[in-house]
């Protein structure tokens, strides 16, 4: 999943957690979209004057921000700052773009690293001095028009934990103390990991209000034909999102994946004998995998010959690859497969001529079993009604 790196808090996503990294992706931009969320990029660069002009916001984060001093052998004249949120880079463009209510609502996300660097103790994926991760930030004409979608993301963001990740979560708002910086509100997603007993930050939706339309001057002639502020909210999931599942998905033997988000969701390993033809053993493994491609199901054929049958299942059970599909001489002679769940470790013959439907029947009766049903985790204490519909 992980290697370490030689820069403390920096680390390298090894193929099998990106490709879980890419699902999220996937999914969490299939659904903005949905709701007029498109996609863009800006600097990772602020300069520092920029952001003491905007000191309120950014002293949250000063302490975890990172400076670049120099180019070459020469001091910079002005350090400049390597984005630990985006707020100070992209907003001076909103005030360029947003003039009338008709260029109202403005919403833009993009998926980016960013950087920050206070912690002394980093954790892989959990706290990093750089992560991946998607940040929106929109615009709009009302503060009921904000605060609805303020909550339409937090449920997008619980749809990603809940079903992608199969991992329960409890939806709620924080505290003044621990709100955004410079906000007027901030919404979350906590899910509960059993081994710790403690509940961890999942993602946040925030209302910023009219607080950065404020700081940068951002203005616009409504329908009245009158000045106002817009209304602005931002809203962020990073990979922590693969820290979580790893700690509620897994046993003494490794990750148990979802099979939704698993890059592979059954793997093929041949149990070659002497005497025995392995080029037939392996043709037919390649047919047993272009069946279950048709059906669905993204399959692999472990053929490597410098590994014996014991350790490729030791090593797949260790990623959590949710099926294990084993095929030896005797089960080529009766035209069926072994089948091994890796949540339950149930052991299953199946013919040869049923196996894409049952392959697929299983993947969904094991992504039904290990997602929460809806309102599963209550939390008595929170409340999720935005502060301007709240009775006083």
């Amino acid at each position: 999943m992980i290697e370490f790196y030689d820069i403390s808090g920096c680390y390298i996503l090894r193929p099998w957690s990106f490709s879980i990294w890419e699902a999220i992706k996937d999914f969490l931009d299939a659904k903005i979209k949905t709701v007029g969320v498109t996609n863009c990029y800006f600097p990772m660069f602020v300069s520092e004057a920029k952001l003491q002009a905007e000191k309120d916001h950014i002293e949250d984060f000063a302490p975890e921000v990172a400076w670049v001093t120099k180019s070459g052998d020469g001091d910079l004249n002005e350090p400049i700052a390597i984005r630990p949120t985006s707020e100070t880079i992209m907003y001076p463009a909103f005030r360029s773009w947003i003039h009338s209510h008709r260029d109202l609502p403005i919403k833009l996300n993009q998926w980016c690293n960013v950087v920050r660097w206070e912690f002394k103790h980093p954790t892989p994926f959990l706290r990093t001095r750089e992560f991946l991760w998607q940040e929106g930030h929109t615009a709009h004409a009302t503060k009921e028009e904000a605060d609805v979608e303020v909550l339409q993301i937090l449920e997008f963001y619980a749809a990603v934990y809940e079903e992608l990740l199969a991992v329960p979560v409890i939806k709620g708002r924080k505290t003044e103390k621990e709100k955004f910086a410079g906000g007027d509100y901030t919404t979350t997603v906590e899910a509960f990991i059993p081994a710790a007993g403690r509940a961890i930050q999942g993602a946040t939706s925030h209302g910023l209000g009219q607080n950065f339309g404020k700081m940068f001057r951002i203005e616009f002639e409504g329908a009245d034909g009158k000045k106002a502020i817009p209304w602005q909210n931002s809203w962020g999931l990073t990979t922590r999102t693969l820290g979580v599942m790893v700690m509620v998905h897994g046993d003494d033997k490794g990750l148990v994946l979802p099979p939704r988000v698993a890059p592979l969701q059954a793997v093929i390993v041949p149990i070659t004998m002497k005497d025995v033809d392995e080029g037939a053993q392996l043709k037919t493994c390649g047919e047993i995998a272009a069946a279950l491609r048709e059906a669905g199901v993204r399959v692999h054929v472990d053929d490597r010959s410098n590994y014996n049958p014991g350790w490729k299942y030791s090593y797949w059970e260790l990623k959590g690859v949710p099926l294990r599909l084993e095929l030896g001489p005797k089960d080529m002679a009766k035209q069926q497969i072994r089948v091994v769940r890796r949540d339950t470790n149930d052991k299953e013959d199946v013919p040869l001529s049923i196996l894409p439907q049952k392959a697929a029947l299983l993947l969904v009766q094991m992504r039904a079993a290990r997602t929460p049903p809806p309102g599963r985790l209550v939390c008595k204490c929170g409340r999720l009604t935005p502060p301007s519909v709240r009775r006083s």
